[in-house]
């Protein structure tokens, strides 16, 4: 696979994985316990989570092919904890 193309599906991968972390946060959470529904949890946690695996294997997949160090995979990284983080991430490196 080419670079060009790993870095579109990173980018893409990103900011849906921001987006669904900030949905899980300030969406699903509140509705399961503010008015008792768990329901958005679970279908919003589980597209986190795939995306969340996702992020991170596409990261090592890029820190190979791209000029990164250590540290900047490391920020990466951690970077995908953060609400916001991935919005970030998508800026700076890509």
């Amino acid at each position: 696979m080419q670079l060009k193309h790993k870095k579109s599906i990173f980018k893409w991968i990103s900011i849906l994985e921001g987006i669904s972390f900030l949905a899980l946060l300030l969406l699903a959470m509140p509705l399961k316990y503010i008015f008792d529904l768990p329901q958005p949890v679970q279908y919003v946690g589980m597209a986190h989570g795939l995306l969340f695996i996702a992020y991170v294997l596409l990261a090592f997949l890029l820190f190979n092919a791209m000029p990164w160090k250590a540290k900047d995979l490391a920020l990466i990284l951690l970077f995908s904890l953060i609400p916001f983080g991935p919005f970030y991430v998508e800026r700076k490196y890509l």
